[in-house]
């Protein structure tokens, strides 16, 4: 893990060292694609602490870019799969204020749902999941929200018959 961080860094001091002449934006585009690359490599590597921290330095250097949301969707995602579902809750909740447009709005709602849901607060995941289903009818993600919904409310049903 440590040695894959030391790896992102070695690579940003490379491409942003005051040696390097000022890019053009299209090459700008190539730098910051391929550090998300490497940085989606290490995640899929299930090194999540390491795309974690790079997701991260990603968004500092490069928080304008086309792959902004995406960062901080995946910071979500390494926070949640590290079980941090506080601070993914903060991260998901980022790319809907943030990232209007972004096209990972759908999935980052269903994910706050589901983080919601490991939280134990079976509300605020009906909620979201609520949200997936009636804003992105037809995506992939409103599938999956509509199921969690049958989920969520069969365990309310459960909570209410043994409380009376």
């Amino acid at each position: 893990m440590v040695r894959n961080i030391l790896g992102i860094l070695l690579m940003l001091i490379t491409l942003f060292s005051p040696n390097v002449s000022i890019a053009a934006p299209g090459q700008m585009q190539d730098t910051s694609r391929r550090l998300y690359d490497r940085i989606m490599s290490e995640f899929k590597q299930r090194d999540y602490e390491a795309a974690l921290a790079g997701f991260r330095l990603f968004i500092e250097l490069h928080g304008r870019s086309a792959l902004a949301a995406n960062a901080q969707y995946w910071m979500g995602e390494c926070q949640y799969r590290m079980g941090r579902y506080q601070d993914a809750l903060n991260s998901f909740y980022n790319v809907v204020l943030s990232y209007p447009l972004s096209p990972k709005l759908a999935a980052s709602t269903l994910k706050l749902g589901q983080t919601y849901a490991k939280l134990g607060d079976q509300d605020n995941a009906r909620i979201m999941f609520g949200r997936v289903a009636n804003q992105y009818p037809d995506s992939a993600e409103a599938e999956i929200a509509r199921k969690a919904i049958d989920v969520v409310d069969g365990l309310s049903n459960a909570d209410h018959s043994q409380s009376e």
